[in-house]
């Protein structure tokens, strides 16, 4: 009797471990989507702006790509959104390129999550829309 006991409290510690251990990879799946939701927030931010702004190629151009995908006025005034919405945002900072021939924006939105580890692949988010 005492070892069947045994047998029934060691099976139900292994499902309350596995219980446990879903509940660990519901929360990193539940944070991982707040992050993606958050990337795509400030990504279709920065194109309602390109939208009710001047949208000659040229402007865009100088305004939300700079130099290099960072550094144009409007750009600069989003990137601090950018930062303080998504984490490891400072280190990877978004890129914005606007293609001067066919008005088509693409914007990249980096985030690394907290407690992964230091040289992880930043996660990333691409939105590509056409300014007319």
């Amino acid at each position: 009797m005492l070892l069947e006991a045994l047998i029934g409290i060691l099976i139900f510690s292994m499902g309350v471990l596995a219980v446990v251990g879903m509940q660990a990879s519901a929360v990193k799946a539940s944070r991982d989507a707040k992050y993606r939701s958050d990337a795509s927030m400030v990504a279709n931010q920065l194109i309602g702006q390109m939208w009710v702004g001047n949208r000659t190629p040229a402007t865009m151009q100088a305004n939300f790509q700079g130099s290099a995908g960072s550094g144009g006025t409007a750009y600069t005034a989003w990137l601090a959104e950018v930062q303080a919405a998504l984490p490891g945002a400072v280190a990877n900072p978004p890129t914005v390129l606007v293609n001067a021939a066919t008005s088509q924006v693409t914007i990249t939105v980096f985030w690394i999550a907290p407690g992964e580890p230091e040289g992880t692949t930043p996660h990333n988010f691409v939105v590509v829309a056409q300014i007319i």
